[in-house]
């Protein structure tokens, strides 16, 4: 049967965007489908953390994104609104934050998959998708497309994710939050950044010459009625009561709100189903995770789905999406849900964020909760608990090669996966032997000593195997390549 595409991405944020120019450089057919008939060109989040920015250097892809990046010194970030960590202790290989708005990065995702030859289809709101076992068909307002697989990144309503009857469950919001760009009238007098008091929280980016961007989270409890448009009387009000006086506002051109739900989707793969981003997850936006959250799905999917279309994916090999990233997504719901708890306004939590804030000042809770926030701490279970950086982040070494400089990022701007003997290990070169199909095989010399000779990366950059110093790593090699890349064992 003829396909119209090999994946289908239905939601063309950023998200989806990435994940479209994954496949597409993996030589995937793959149709970006949005619903809107063009970008807002509006952005939720601004942030990318570290994690983020090291997986996108490995596709060359960080310096198209970046407004601007940290340079040296401290990197002052907050936990539940306390700016007590410094990311900067945290992180040994890039900058610690990136700027890079959200319409922006969309934009350049969406750039890249079209150059790399996706089809983006934009007026296409999908109505209904039909897994049917050996394709799926995607029903939109305008007609039907049909591919092998479909990933849902088309935000918390996911239409895809409801489709398949993926549950969508968690803790529901007990927050009314809101957020606006307005034209303040008196803006040096306004309440200037981030203020909590025993009413709630506002957050106030004052701008004299343009609009300027207000949050404002009301503990009463959630909106009545969260699909109601925001007016902006009813947005003044809030933060007229929020800030304990009149705050003069007009022309309030995006006005939007949300809450503090934590969802998660309990599969975040159903058949020939998957969910991504804000289909997958959702929560209260503490520290710009959650773009973060999503773009790291679209990378670590995006090389897996391209095995099965290509043919080699190996038995297993599509499910470790769900097992790898599904936890993770579960431990940033965790993370933010105490965020809000220490975000509350009752005084008697004064003494609490006090004693927290005087925790964050320890080396070790900075290096915790640094870590967690920026997803320095993202590491997959690969089956080698005791192989060096087994299932961690390959770092980004400086190798001298046959044919010149080179580094660990630069090698991975093609997507594929590769074994990097630091050593001269031939037995270890002559087990990848003729795999070049889904496999390089590199001999260089490292710029330092990561603590084995040899490493095993996969396409999202991730260590696979490491090499033990031991008769046997031959066997384990052919072993993590068999079960990674399809591959038969000795």
């Amino acid at each position: 049967m003829a396909f119209d595409f090999d994946v289908v991405v239905v939601g063309a944020g950023p998200v989806g965007s990435l994940l479209t120019a994954e496949l597409a450089l993996q030589g995937v057919r793959v149709g970006l489908l949005e619903a809107l008939a063009a970008p807002t060109g509006r952005s939720k989040a601004g942030t990318l953390h570290a994690r983020t920015a090291q997986v996108l250097e490995r596709r060359g892809l960080l310096d198209l994104v970046a407004v601007n990046q940290s340079g040296a010194g401290p990197v002052p970030f907050h936990f539940a609104g306390m700016f007590d960590l410094d990311l900067a202790e945290v992180v040994d290989e890039g900058p610690a934050i990136v700027g890079s708005p959200q319409a922006y990065a969309e934009r350049v995702f969406a750039e890249q998959a079209v150059i790399r030859g996706a089809e983006v289809l934009r007026g296409e709101e999908v109505l209904d998708v039909t897994d049917h076992g050996d394709h799926v068909s995607v029903q939109t307002a305008e007609g039907r497309f049909t591919a092998r697989y479909v990933v849902g990144c088309d935000g918390p309503r996911s239409a895809v994710r409801k489709s398949a009857g993926i549950p969508f469950t968690g803790t529901e919001a007990t927050v009314a939050a809101m957020m606006g760009e307005v034209r303040l009238l008196d803006p040096y007098n306004a309440p200037q950044g981030w203020q909590r008091n025993a009413r709630g929280w506002t957050m106030v980016s004052a701008s004299a010459a343009g609009p300027s961007r207000i949050f404002a989270y009301d503990f009463r409890g959630p909106h009545e009625n969260r699909d109601e448009p925001l007016t902006l009387e009813e947005f003044s009000q809030t933060v007229d009561y929020l800030a304990g006086r009149h705050v003069p506002m007009t022309d309030g051109g995006w006005l939007a709100r949300f809450g503090d739900a934590a969802l998660q989707a309990e599969q975040y793969r159903k058949g020939n189903v998957f969910v991504a981003g804000d289909a997958a997850h959702v929560h209260f936006p503490a520290g710009g995770q959650g773009v973060n959250l999503g773009l790291q799905d679209a990378l670590n999917l995006g090389w897996k789905l391209a095995a099965a279309v290509h043919g080699w994916a190996p038995d297993g090999l599509l499910d470790t999406y769900h097992s790898e990233r599904h936890p993770i997504g579960a431990r940033v719901l965790w993370n933010v849900r105490a965020q809000v708890a220490l975000m509350q306004p009752d005084p008697r939590v004064d003494w609490l964020r006090d004693l927290f804030r005087e925790l964050m000042g320890l080396d070790q809770v900075n290096e915790y909760l640094g870590r967690m926030i920026s997803g320095m701490d993202v590491a997959y279970d690969v089956g080698l608990p005791d192989a060096p950086l087994a299932g961690e982040l390959a770092p980004d070494l400086r190798l001298k090669t046959s044919d010149g400089i080179t580094s660990v990022a630069r090698l991975q701007h093609e997507g594929k996966a590769f074994l990097l003997d630091l050593a001269g290990r031939s037995d270890l070169q002559a087990v990848a032997a003729g795999r070049s199909d889904r496999l390089k095989v590199l001999t260089a010399n490292a710029s330092s000593w990561v603590g084995t000779d040899a490493l095993l990366v996969r396409p999202d950059g991730y260590v696979a195997w490491s090499a033990r110093g031991r008769d046997d790593d031959p066997i384990t090699l052919d072993r993590a390549i068999a079960r990674w890349f399809g591959l038969l064992e000795i």
